[in-house]
């Protein structure tokens, strides 16, 4: 005799709760409605930010002598005309000279001071915060007359160290206060192991704090170059005949002319400062530092 196996029962799924779905239903479409504008929001800012560089970059491919939209043709003639002034090449360099120097300066000094606030246990410490980010609440063109002043009574002239003081005076801000937000994480305990396993505090200062704290150090720098190379106000004040900027010249060339060379220029500042961020991305792997 042949014994029949009991058939399993087929698996039920878990009853479903009906009355829950009309909550499910109300809830999902104000999910929704809040991701569609915080999308919309984003892509309006970015829109904001982007249209005047676009505008810079139709002006300067554009052939004609004038803003026209939309653009009747692309040409190179501008950015020739710009590459063949002597004027725009020797203050293009100029200005790079100026924001280097500025970024070595700025990034020594103000990381210095953003370790001694943040380890050094100074007295009156966020006077002293106050008193290194307070070029940004004064108006850019008042430092530069007061710095002016300054060296008509010291009676130096306008030297080129005096506008390098003068960019590196309006950039320290930049450098102090990213420096000041990585150190506020700062574990102390790293520095403590490394001396406690016989490290000298020069050696601890190179190989634990600096690494650690290089991603603001490098913010910084990169604020400081980028403000320096662009600045006006300070610049307008300190520069010596012949040796002008290149946002003193394009000011110079505005008051005689404006056509295609004017877009040039300012892609050309705005491709510089794209190829800095990105040397030193490869050279010092900024996307790792991102989540700092």
């Amino acid at each position: 005799m042949t014994s029949v196996a009991p058939q399993s029962q087929p698996h039920l799924a878990a009853p479903i709760d009906l009355t829950a779905a009309p909550a499910l239903v109300a809830k999902a479409p104000p999910r929704r409605l809040g991701r569609t504008l915080y999308l919309a929001a984003n892509i309006a800012v970015l829109a904001f930010l982007l249209t005047p560089i676009a505008i810079v970059i139709v002006f300067a491919l554009n052939p004609t002598p004038f803003i026209q939209f939309p653009p009747v043709g692309v040409s190179l003639r501008w950015f020739e005309k710009f590459f063949a002034s002597r004027d725009f090449m020797h203050a293009l360099l100029f200005s790079l000279e100026v924001a280097a120097m500025t970024t070595v300066a700025a990034t020594v000094l103000g990381a210095s001071a953003a370790l001694a606030i943040a380890r050094g246990n100074l007295p009156g410490s966020r006077l002293i915060v106050a008193t290194m980010l307070s070029p940004l609440m004064l108006p850019a063109i008042l430092t530069g007359l007061a710095l002016f002043q300054s060296y008509v009574l010291l009676d130096v002239g306008r030297p080129l160290w005096g506008l390098v003081a003068g960019h590196t005076l309006v950039t320290i801000p930049y450098v102090v206060r990213t420096t000041l937000a990585v150190l506020h994480n700062f574990d102390v305990r790293l520095e403590e192991a490394a001396q406690n396993l016989g490290a000298s505090p020069v050696r601890t200062f190179f190989e634990v704090t600096l690494p650690l704290v290089k991603p603001g150090v490098l913010a910084g720098a990169i604020f400081a170059f980028i403000v320096s190379f662009d600045q006006f106000p300070v610049s307008l004040f300190l520069v010596a005949p012949g040796s002008e900027t290149m946002p003193i010249t394009l000011f110079n060339y505005l008051k005689f002319d404006l056509d295609g060379t004017i877009g040039a220029a300012s892609v050309v500042s705005i491709l510089l400062a794209f190829m800095v961020v990105l040397a030193l991305d490869r050279t010092v792997g900024l996307r790792s530092y991102v989540k700092l």
